[in-house]
C-alpha cells in the first residue's frame, strides 16, 4: 500500500492550481483539485496555492470546505501552502483584512504582501532545508513574509533577512511559487512528507 503514489489535492477554489497539479504530478502524486468536503476526505495531503488569501478564505467557507479542512489538518494531514496558501496556515496574520479567517497549523505570524504589490514580484534563488541540489528559485508575487515563529516552528529558508519557508510537523509553507519555475523538488519534499505520514498511520 505505501509503494502507492500518494493521492494529493490542491485546494481549487483560486489561484495557479493547475501549476500545482503538473508539479505533483511530476513528482509522483496522483493529483486531483478539491472543492469539495467529500473530495478532501479522499487525499491523503493538500496543497493551498496561491491566489488572494481573503477570496480564498471566503470561498472555503462557501463551498464548505473550511472546518473540514481544519479539522483535517489538526489531526495531522500533510499541507503544503505557497504565497496565500502560507497566509491560511498562519495562526495568526498581523494584518487581516475584515473577516479574513485563516486554516491555522503553523505556529507564526505572517504579514501580507510583505514583499510589495504586484508590479514589485521578482525571482530569487532561496537555499532551502531539507532540499539537496543547490538553491531552488523562488518566484515572489504580493508575497508574504514571516514575522515570528513559535517554538514548534522550523525555519527552512529565508530572503533578504525574512522567513520565507518554515515546517511545524505535517505543514509546510513557502511565500514564494516553486510551481512556477519548472523545479519540482519542493513538490518533491512534500510528496515525500505525505508518503512518510501514510506510512506511519499504516502501523
Amino acid at each position: 500500500m505505501s509503494n502507492e503514489a500518494p493521492v494529493i489535492g490542491v485546494l481549487a477554489l483560486q489561484g495557479d492550481v493547475r501549476e500545482h497539479l503538473i508539479a505533483l504530478a511530476a513528482a509522483d502524486a496522483v493529483a486531483r483539485p478539491v472543492r469539495r468536503p467529500e473530495e478532501l476526505a479522499e487525499v491523503d495531503g493538500l496543497v493551498l496555492p496561491g491566489g488572494e488569501s481573503t477570496t480564498i478564505s471566503k470561498l472555503a467557507t462557501l463551498f464548505g470546505v473550511m472546518e473540514p479542512l481544519r479539522a483535517r489538518v489538526r489531526d495531522g494531514m500533510p499541507v503544503y501552502g505557497t504565497c496565500a496558501g502560507m497566509i491560511m496556515l498562519a495562526d495568526k496574520i498581523l494584518d487581516p483584512r475584515s473577516g479574513q479567517e485563516t486554516i491555522g497549523g503553523i505556529d507564526m505570524i505572517v504579514r501580507r504582501n510583505a514583499f510589495g504589490r504586484q508590479n514589485e514580484s521578482f525571482e530569487a534563488a532561496v537555499a532551502l532545508a531539507g532540499v539537496e541540489g543547490g538553491p531552488v528559485e523562488g518566484v515572489f508575487i504580493r508575497a508574504p513574509w514571516v514575522e515570528s515563529v513559535g517554538a514548534r516552528t522550523e525555519v527552512l529558508a529565508e530572503h533578504d533577512g525574512h522567513i520565507v519557508a518554515v515546517r511545524q510537523g505535517n505543514a509546510l509553507a513557502t511565500s514564494f511559487h516553486p510551481e512556477l519555475t519548472g523545479d519540482h523538488r519542493v513538490h518533491s519534499l512534500f510528496v515525500d512528507m505525505v508518503r512518510a505520514n501514510r506510512a506511519a498511520e499504516s502501523l
